[in-house]
């Protein structure tokens, strides 16, 4: 009777310790709500075909894909993502590996002296001697709280959002590689017109000078041809500086010195333009390596708190040993030496002044900030989608008129010139029509580059062909 009384107290007080243990993580919750797709608003297809991982491919220009691929294998930043990938995973197989049973072995050699007045006996007591403990010692904790597993879950999170930021700046680095070179292909069609522009003007020279021997002219429109001159070539060598100031750029994503120079670009209107996308896909947000990385970082922040709160819990372990301990090394190795244990160990926080809820206040804080940064990706994703639909469908209209203007003000040029030539016109009318003429080519050039580059930033924004199914299945 007297044991089932005992064993009853043992009972209430081991209740009692794990209530007391189990602390309260009430009024502890997150504050951010995520947003979806729907936030979006904007017109969807669900017509409109993936990117192709290689998407700059379609540009038709095998030296674009051979400096692409060659900024892929050694950039710097690319490389820095890829580093936390790796760091990532080793996290996860260290999650992993705190659920899985642990041994290790421990060796032990001391000498010691053995006082006199304690426990042990004559001839121990008063003397010098070795002892020696060689063991194997054991633990598995019973993961009963899912603390182990939301670790893990935690862990896998925050390697598949880097695995996700890789993609991300894979995607970044072959969109900046792309636009630059595409500048270089701007500035060389620029270099065009402006070398055109020399070039008649000084033919215009010539005729001018022609007018003034034989008298129809004055010095004022001869000194005015002659001005043109220098402003033109003024411009060739500010697009020449252009053009290495893009080389420079281009050589440092691609990571080598070695890039084309202006003369060996393609001509721009060689270079396919146009597409036919619009509207934004209504799987937007699943295209983007961003987007997917930002909500992998939100899931990861809600296991971190699944396991704050498993910390208010008991840790339950089984522990056991087996080895040799001796006095004196000599019998080390006998079997009498022989020591063994196992049992249960329960380790339950009772006072910690706060420290559980305030780990845990810092979880649901990390949680918010993701949840934030994850609707900050979504809106910059709908954002970049639309503008870039957007700027397209304007630039084709553009064009269109700025083709008719440049064709009216090439025609009006090349009558001001003839009226010139035949003493009907002033030079002034041949200077204002050529002015005409030289913005509107150069609008051309402009409108022709930044319908590519607004090409890139679509392919870019719709995800540069991410797709979160294969990354998964290939890692």
């Amino acid at each position: 009777m007297t044991d089932f009384r005992s064993g009853r107290r043992l009972a209430g007080l081991a209740a009692a310790l794990l209530l007391a243990g189990c602390a309260s993580f009430s009024g502890i919750e997150p504050q951010a709500q995520m947003r979806t797709s729907a936030a979006a608003a904007e017109p969807a297809s669900s017509n409109v075909p993936a990117v192709s991982p290689q998407w700059w491919r379609e540009f038709g220009d095998p030296q674009l894909d051979a400096l692409i691929e060659e900024a892929l294998r050694g950039n710097p930043s690319l490389g820095v993502a890829q580093a936390r990938l790796r760091r990532a995973q080793a996290v996860t197989e260290t999650a992993n590996a705190a659920r899985m049973p642990q041994v290790n072995g421990s060796l032990d050699v001391t000498r010691q002296l053995y006082t006199e007045n304690g426990l042990y006996p004559p001839p121990l007591a008063g003397s010098v001697n070795d002892s020696g403990t060689l063991q194997l010692n054991a633990s598995w904790e019973l993961d009963f709280f899912d603390k182990n597993k939301a670790a893990l879950e935690a862990a896998l999170g925050a390697a598949r959002a880097a695995q996700a930021d890789v993609d991300a700046a894979r995607v970044v680095l072959a969109a900046n590689v792309t636009r630059s070179y595409f500048q270089l292909v701007r500035v060389k069609e620029q270099l065009a017109v402006a070398q055109r522009t020399l070039e008649q003007r000084g033919q215009q020279l010539q005729l001018v000078r022609q007018r003034v021997g034989a008298g129809l002219d004055t010095n004022l429109e001869l000194r005015q041809s002659e001005g043109a001159l220098p402003e033109t070539r003024q411009q060739v060598e500010a697009l020449q500086e252009q053009g290495q100031a893009a080389r420079n750029a281009l050589a440092a994503l691609v990571g080598k010195p070695d890039v084309p120079e202006l003369a060996a670009v393609p001509a721009i209107k060689a270079i396919p333009a146009s597409t036919s996308l619009p509207a934004l896909p209504v799987d937007l947000l699943a295209r983007r390596a961003d987007v997917a990385a930002a909500r992998w970082r939100v899931e990861a922040a809600g296991e971190d708190i699944k396991n704050a709160k498993a910390q208010f819990y008991p840790n339950i372990n089984l522990v056991g040993f087996l080895g040799l301990s001796t006095i004196g090394l000599g019998r080390l190795i006998d079997m009498g030496s022989l020591q063994y244990g196992f049992g249960p160990a329960i380790r339950l926080p009772i006072f910690d002044s706060g420290r559980l809820r305030a780990n845990l206040k810092g979880k649901t804080a990390d949680l918010d900030a993701a949840i934030e940064s994850y609707n900050g990706a979504v809106l910059e994703a709908v954002h970049e989608a639309a503008d870039a639909v957007g700027s397209l469908q304007s630039l084709e209209k553009q064009r269109k008129e700025q083709r008719d203007a440049e064709q009216a003000a090439e025609g009006a040029y090349q009558i001001a010139v003839q009226r010139y030539q035949a003493g009907l016109g002033t030079y002034l009318n041949v200077l204002a029509a050529e002015t005409t003429v030289l913005n509107q080519r150069r609008l051309g050039v402009d409108l022709a580059a930044r319908v590519l580059d607004s090409r890139v930033a679509l392919y870019r924004a719709l995800g540069g062909g991410y797709s979160a199914d294969a990354t998964v299945a290939a890692h």
